[in-house]
């Protein structure tokens, strides 16, 4: 199942429970009424918030922003930069909503757009973004929807891909590993020399090991109108036993993807090999700035680590939706499309965008980093190359439960298996608190 194919499984398993969750007392309304929202005269000021990077040699939000200003005076956007996780962006906005001082616009996950959904802080502008459907990928358009509405326009897309050092990796006499065997071989054979090809992070363990096991097949479907919930497929399986074989031999890195000792593992040397997402590509770059690294790092796919062949799963990937209480839809409609096909700028920010009006080339930094590797090509290879796999309502509390239980994996306190059965426990409980069907 390809990309378009995946996202359009999610849509229909979405659009499947859309009354139930409408049904949950919370569901989203448009406050504003019309089909266009248009302005009553005079300038047009709309507020964005978002958690782009904006990393240094980036394009800034700000500066994308300043030109559409420029060039449109009569509708001013004021881009704001959240500071924090997804999970915290999401409780912010259901405050602000309830104050009646919430943004027009902001990003938000793939992931959590049925949750956001359920807490009733979306604005339907299914007609105002209806004749910008043909900018974007149908896959990543139509998961911006829920019942046959249309909530915003869709930005990019998180594929898994592979980050290593070439120049390590020849050191070590070891090339990317195509099997299972191979990765478990060459991880304890690097982790002799003192070296870690791959890390287990735990504070990502609800994206990544998601996205892994995810791969070979969804952990959530609908039978009639009632969630069924797996968990413990046989890609978790595979991606458990896998994790467990290299922390048992000591042969991973075990630093949270967002704490300062990754970035050192990186700069030191140690850490030379890891699964990321495709955003992640300047982030790595970053992390090592000036102390080494560059032009010895390469992209890769992922091997048939786990079962899945040449298939990945998603880590990430977001659209902007418009936010209960948006008076002006028409406008904040016109600005994202224009925002969301600023293609060049947005591959910038490391972002594989969903716009289908380009294709991006690889930023010469990128390139430079990346030993003359069209990075970008491996993105959109990764892209095509992604497995059926979707979220539920409130996947946010079954990635931190997982995220806990993961902590305790990498600690030496609990299995690897126990996150995916705690994801399990945790899938079910959110569901019913959403006051869902469950089928057992």
């Amino acid at each position: 199942m390809n990309w378009k194919q995946r996202c359009m499984a999610t849509v229909a398993m979405v659009s499947a429970v859309g009354m139930a969750l409408a049904g949950c007392g919370s569901g989203a309304s448009s406050s504003t009424g019309g089909a266009a929202s248009a302005s009553s005269g005079g300038k047009v000021e709309l507020t964005y918030i978002h958690r782009l990077p904006d990393k240094p040699g980036m394009t800034s939000v700000e500066d994308i922003v300043q030109r559409w200003n420029d060039a449109n005076p009569d509708i001013q956007v004021k881009a704001v930069h959240f500071n924090g996780n997804a999970s915290d962006l999401i409780k912010k906005l259901e405050t602000d909503v309830k104050a009646g001082n919430a943004p027009d616009l902001a990003q938000v996950g793939y992931a959590e757009l049925p949750e956001v959904f359920t807490k009733g802080i979306l604005e339907d502008v299914t007609a105002e973004a209806e004749q910008y459907k043909g900018d974007f990928a149908a896959g990543p358009y139509e998961l911006m929807g829920i019942g046959g509405k249309t909530y915003g326009l869709p930005q990019d897309t998180g594929p898994l891909v592979y980050f290593y050092n070439k120049a390590e990796f020849d050191k070590l006499g070891i090339e990317v590993p195509g099997t299972q065997d191979e990765l478990v071989a060459s991880a304890k054979k690097a982790a002799e020399q003192g070296k870690y090809i791959m890390s287990f992070q735990a504070d990502e363990a609800g994206n990544m090991l998601s996205g892994l096991a995810g791969a070979s097949g969804p952990w959530y479907t609908v039978e009639g109108d009632a969630w069924k919930v797996d968990t413990e497929t046989v890609g978790s399986q595979a991606v458990a036993k896998v994790f467990q074989d290299l922390l048992d031999a000591k042969a991973v890195a075990t630093d949270p993807r967002w704490d300062p000792s990754f970035d050192a593992a990186l700069q030191q040397g140690r850490l030379i090999g890891t699964v990321g997402a495709a955003w992640e590509a300047p982030l790595l770059m970053d992390s090592m700035a000036d102390k080494g690294g560059k032009g010895d790092w390469r992209v890769a796919q992922i091997g048939d680590w786990f079962g899945n062949g040449s298939k990945t799963g998603p880590d990430g990937g977001s659209g902007v939706a418009a936010i209960k209480g948006c008076e002006h839809k028409a406008e904040a409609m016109k600005f994202l499309d224009w925002f969301n096909t600023q293609i060049e700028d947005l591959t910038s920010q490391g972002l594989v965008v969903a716009a289908s009006t380009g294709t991006p080339s690889t930023p010469e930094s990128w390139s430079e980093f990346y030993g003359g590797q069209d990075v970008m090509k491996e993105f959109f290879d990764a892209n095509a190359n992604m497995g059926d796999f979707s979220y539920i309502p409130g996947f946010s509390s079954v990635g931190t439960a997982m995220k806990e239980q993961a902590a305790k994996a990498a600690a030496g306190t609990a299995t690897v298996e126990s996150v995916f059965s705690t994801a399990q426990t945790s899938s079910i409980d959110t569901l019913k608190d959403y006051g869902l069907a469950v089928s057992e």
